[in-house]
C-alpha cells in the first residue's frame, strides 16, 4: 500500500498511489518530474487555488450536518462513508486528513470535491407516567441537512506534499414544532406562565454544526513508513429556541443568555497528528490523535452551557488496519476513542444541583465513546470499484440523562454502508456512497423514567475526483 521510494536515476519519477491501490485501479502511476520544485510564483498560486477553494466550502459548510457517532461523522470522504468510516491506514482521497493527515502523503496529486444528503428521523416518548401528555413527539421539522466535503493535494517534492481538507460535524439538531404546546400545564416552575411546555414555550430544539479547514503537511520517512500533521481552523455555530423554563435566576448562573438568542459562533484551533506504516507487503497499520481543541466560549448561551459557555472539541485517537489479501480486494478496520465525558458540557450530568451555566454547571451525561469500524473494497474492473463496512459504537447516552438529551438523542449505535466508485478515461472519478444508521430507543430511568429517545437516519453522498 506504501508507494515505493522514486528512482534516483530517472529524471522523471513514477510511484505508485495509495488512492488508485485503495480505490479503483491496482498500481495506477502519476508522473511527477523529479526536477520540478515549487517556485514562489507556483507556490502563490497553490496557496491562491487552496484559499480560494477552502473559502468557497467554508460558506457551503456553515449549515448543520447530520453525524452518527455522537455528534462526529461516521467517517469523513464518501469513500470512507463507504466503507464504515475506515480510513486511520487507508486513505483514498484528499480529504483523508481528516482521518489521518499521515495519508496525505500517499495519496498523489488530486482534489477531491464532494456533497452528502443526510436525513435524521428523531423522536421523544413520553410514557404514561406524564399521563395526558403521553405520546410520541417529532423532533424533525427541521429533517434534511447537506454536507460538504473538499480536498486538494500537491505533491511539493518526491516525499513531501502539501493538502487540506474541508469537513464538518454535527447530530445534535432537533426542531420540536409542537413539543411545548402538546404538553402546555404539564407542571412549569412556579413563577413562569402556566402555559408553558416542558422546556417553555415555542418551537423548541438544538441546531448545532461544526467546521473544520485542516491545512496539512505530510512526509514520506522512507518507503514503509509516513507521517503527517495538520493544522486545524475549527468553527462552530450554537442556536437553541423553546427553553424558557431554564431562563431565570432559580435555574441558570445568568438569566437571558439561555435561549431564543439566534446563531452563536465560536472558533479555535487545534492539531491532528498521524502515522502510517508498511509491515508487510499486504499489510498496513495506522495511528492518528487529536488533542482538545479549546473554543472561544458561545456567549449568547453561557446561560445555558457549563463554564459560560463552554464548548470545546474532545480529544480523539485512533489505531486501524488495511489489508489486502488479493490484488483486487482491501479489508480495512479501524478503532477511534472519542473523550465526550472530559468536556464538561457534555461530560457533567444533567442532574446536579449547579446552575446552568455555572462553572461545573449541567450538562449532557455524556460518556466517552469507542467505535469499531469495518470495511471492505472490491476492484471490480479497471473501471468499478465496490465497497461496503459497519460501524457499531455504544452510544453516549445513559438512561439516566434523557431529559435534556431530548434535545440531541445521539442513540445510533449501528450502521450500515455501501459504496462505489467510477473511474473516467480523463482521470477523474465518480463515487458514491450510503449510510444508514438504524433506529436505537433509549428508556429513561431514574431521573429520565418516563422520557424515551429514538434515532436513526441516512445519509447519502456523491464526490467527484480528479488526478492530474
Amino acid at each position: 500500500h506504501i508507494p515505493p521510494p522514486p528512482p534516483v536515476s530517472n529524471s522523471r519519477v513514477a510511484y505508485t498511489c495509495y488512492a488508485c491501490q485503495g480505490g479503483v485501479r491496482q498500481a495506477g502511476l502519476h508522473a511527477m518530474d523529479s526536477g520540478q520544485r515549487l517556485t514562489a510564483k507556483n507556490g502563490r498560486h497553490l496557496l491562491s487555488l487552496i484559499g480560494g477553494l477552502t473559502t468557497l466550502f467554508t460558506l457551503l459548510a456553515s449549515g448543520t450536518a447530520y453525524a452518527t457517532n455522537g455528534y462526529f461523522s461516521h467517517g469523513y470522504g464518501v469513500k470512507t462513508q463507504g466503507m464504515g468510516g475506515v480510513g486511520i491506514a487507508l486513505p483514498q482521497d484528499a480529504i483523508a486528513a481528516a482521518t489521518n493527515p499521515a495519508g496525505m502523503a500517499l495519496i498523489g496529486n488530486r482534489l477531491d470535491l464532494g456533497l452528502s444528503w443526510a436525513r435524521r428521523d428523531a423522536h421523544t416518548r413520553l410514557d404514561s407516567s406524564f399521563g395526558p401528555f403521553a405520546g410520541d413527539y417529532d423532533g424533525n421539522d427541521t429533517q434534511n441537512f447537506s454536507i460538504p466535503e473538499f480536498g486538494y493535494n500537491r505533491a511539493l517534492r518526491p516525499r513531501l506534499s502539501l493538502g487540506v481538507s474541508v469537513y464538518a460535524n454535527g447530530g445534535m439538531n432537533t426542531d420540536y414544532g409542537d413539543l411545548n404546546s402538546r404538553t402546555a400545564g404539564i407542571g412549569v416552575p412556579a413563577g413562569l406562565p402556566a402555559a408553558n411546555g416542558i422546556f417553555g414555550t415555542g418551537p423548541a430544539g438544538v441546531d448545532f454544526a461544526q467546521l473544520f479547514v485542516a491545512p496539512t503537511f505530510a512526509l514520506r520517512l522512507n518507503p514503509a513508513h509516513s507521517l503527517g500533521v495538520s493544522l486545524i481552523y475549527a468553527r462552530q455555530v450554537l442556536a437553541v429556541e423553546g427553553l424558557q423554563n431554564f431562563d431565570n435566576a432559580a435555574v441558570s448562573a445568568s438569566p437571558g443568555n439561555v435561549t431564543n438568542k439566534g446563531d452563536e459562533l465560536s472558533t479555535g484551533w487545534g492539531l491532528r497528528v498521524g502515522w502510517t506504516g508498511r509491515l508487510a507487503p499486504a499489510v498496513t497499520l495506522g495511528a492518528t490523535y487529536q488533542p482538545r481543541i479549546h473554543m472561544s466560549r458561545l456567549d449568547k448561551y453561557r446561560g445555558l452551557l457549563a463554564e459560560q459557555g463552554g464548548l470545546d472539541i474532545p480529544a480523539n485517537y485512533g489505531v486501524g488496519i488495511a489489508v489486502r489479501p488479493r490484488p483486487a480486494l482491501t479489508a480495512a478496520a479501524d478503532i477511534q476513542v472519542i473523550k465526550y465525558g472530559d468536556i464538561t458540557t457534555f461530560g457533567n450530568s444533567g442532574n446536579v444541583s449547579a446552575l446552568l451555566g455555572a462553572d461545573n454547571g449541567p450538562g449532557f451525561g455524556w460518556r466517552n465513546q469507542t467505535i469499531l469500524k469495518l470495511g471492505v473494497s472490491y476492484r471490480y474492473n479497471r473501471f468499478l470499484t465496490l465497497r461496503g463496512g459497519l460501524n457499531h459504537a455504544r452510544h453516549p447516552v445513559p438512561g439516566t440523562e434523557t431529559t435534556l438529551n431530548m434535545l440531541a438523542p445521539v442513540t445510533v449505535e449501528n450502521h450500515a454502508t455501501l459504496g462505489a466508485t467510477w473511474r473516467m478515461r480523463n482521470g477523474g472519478e465518480l463515487s458514491l456512497g450510503y449510510t444508514h444508521g438504524f433506529k436505537k430507543t433509549l428508556d429513561g430511568s431514574g431521573a429520565g423514567a418516563g422520557r424515551n429517545i429514538s434515532l436513526e437516519g441516512d445519509i447519502l453522498g456523491i464526490a467527484y475526483g480528479w488526478t492530474p
